[in-house]
Formats: structure tokens, sequence, C-alpha cells
């Protein structure tokens, strides 16, 4: 029974999904549009909700917060001017914020250094007074460890893969874009 009853629900979600997903272009445009906006505000307010409960963000978290506004930005004209290069931008951002989780994944795990003002960094080679300095001058929020984790995966390694998977839905609706100037008819969205 238990089995049927996710079948049912994969089922269900599959073609709900493809019923908002597809049509013709123009419609289908906008749809993706308000997801991909959608999944960046929804990002950016659990990044929030994540702060407000006391996981205080380090320089590299608020780095990766930017882009996602400005994808929020980009949906919101996008609505209201259909021009194909502005999914584009959409695009951009969420694959710079996705790009910039990736270089704070690799600090956390110290497959590189970060920047030197929120990561810890080799202090063998430096005299007492300048390490003196650095800690009084240091920021109480560290990029090179993760404060969360699920399924062994950080923040920032979930806002590289949220974002990549806005990134290719805001290329879907470049395409549709482009679909919907160039046909002159209405296409369906496959």
């Amino acid at each position: 029974r238990g089995a049927q009853t996710w079948f049912d629900v994969y089922f269900v979600c599959c073609f709900s999904l493809r019923g908002i997903i597809h049509g013709p272009p123009p419609v289908r445009r906008t749809r993706l549009i308000w997801i991909a906006a959608g999944g960046s505000a929804i990002l950016l307010i659990a990044a929030w909700g994540f702060q407000a409960i006391g996981y205080a963000p380090c320089e590299l978290c608020i780095w990766q917060r930017w882009p996602h506004g400005a994808a929020v930005l980009t949906g919101m004209a996008a609505i209201v001017l259909p021009t194909a290069v502005l999914p584009l931008l959409g695009a951009a951002a969420a694959m710079a914020t996705g790009s910039i989780g990736i270089y704070h994944t690799g600090v956390e795990r110290s497959w590189w250094e970060g920047p030197a003002s929120c990561s810890s960094g080799n202090v063998s080679d430096i005299s007492v007074d300048e390490l003196m300095r650095k800690i009084l001058d240091a920021q109480p929020v560290r990029c090179d460890e993760a404060a969360w984790e699920f399924l062994s995966l950080s923040m920032a390694s979930w806002n590289s893969i949220a974002s990549f998977a806005l990134a290719a839905i805001w290329l879907a609706a470049f395409q549709a874009s482009f679909r919907s100037k160039h046909s002159g008819t209405a296409v369906n969205g496959n």
C-alpha cells in the first residue's frame, strides 16, 4: 500500500507540473519565470529564516544572497517586459549564486582557501603581533566552517544545487521567449 501511495503522489505531481510548465510559449514563459524567480525568493526567505533562528551568515553566505535578489527583480521585470534577454539575465544570476555556493563549499571542505576576511588560513609563518591583530580584526562567523548540514551537504551546497536547477528553469523561459517571438503562432511548449 505504501509504494502505491508514493506512486500516486509522484504521478499527480508530474502531471500537475506538466500542466503548469506546458502551454503556448508566452504562457509557458510567464509560468517558468514565476517558478524561477519564486524559487530565488524562497531561497532568500529560507536564508533569512536560518539567520533569524541563530545561524549568522558569513561573508560568502551574504555574497550568495545578492544574485538571488537580482533574480527576483529580473523576474518581476520579465513578467512585465516580454524580452528574451531578461530570462538570460535571470539564468546568469542563478548561475552566479550557484558558482559562489560551489566556491563556498570548497572553502568549507578545505579544498581551497577562502577570503582572508572570513577564513582561518595558515598562521605558522606570521608573528605573534600579526596573529593577535588578525584575531582582533576577525569576523565572528567563519566561511570555512559549515554551520548546518543536511545529508552531509551544507547550506552552500544546497544553494548551489537549487540555484543551478533554477538556472535551467530560466533557460527554459528563454527558450519559450524565443519560440514565442519567432514562431508567430501559439506553439505547444514541448
